[in-house]
This record gives structure tokens, C-alpha cells and sequence, in this order.
């Protein structure tokens, strides 16, 4: 795996809330900020599951679960944590 190094500027507010994230979780700075990234990323493609899912629950189509349960049911069959 190819890794790159990444600059981040933070203030004293940001560097402070890292600083006790890191000290909660006991791990280092870099581990976290990966974390976040990954944390971040799959809600997008949870976002575009469940806009998917309105779409397809707004189009007049009979037996379509309401978006809420599709959604559960989509993040079941991908083995997501359910966060609705």
C-alpha cells in the first residue's frame, strides 16, 4: 500500500477536541484521523442509499417498504450499523 503524508493546520479549539479524542481512544493521531475518513465515507454512501431508496419509494410501485425500513433492510444485506 502507497501512503502519502498529509498536513492538516488546526487551531487551538480543533487541536484541544483531538487532543482528548486521541487521549479517550488511546490511539494515535494519524489512527483517528483515518477513522474519522472511513467514519465519514460510509455515511456518504449511506446518504446515497437513502436518497436512492426515497426515489425509488416516491415512484408509484406497489409492496415498496417506507424508507425508513428499506434502508434497514439495505443496510442489513451490507452489514451496516444501523444509525436510523
Amino acid at each position: 500500500m502507497m501512503t502519502g503524508r498529509l498536513e492538516v493546520r488546526l487551531g487551538p479549539e480543533h487541536r484541544k477536541m483531538l487532543s482528548k479524542i486521541t487521549e479517550t481512544r488511546g490511539t494515535p493521531v494519524s489512527e483517528v484521523v483515518r477513522s474519522l475518513i472511513e467514519r465519514a465515507y460510509e455515511e456518504i454512501g449511506r446518504e446515497e442509499r437513502r436518497r436512492a431508496v426515497e426515489r425509488i419509494a416516491s415512484a408509484n410501485v406497489e409492496h415498496v417498504p417506507d424508507p425508513d425500513e428499506l434502508s434497514r433492510q439495505l443496510d442489513q444485506t451490507y452489514d451496516l450499523p444501523n444509525l436510523y
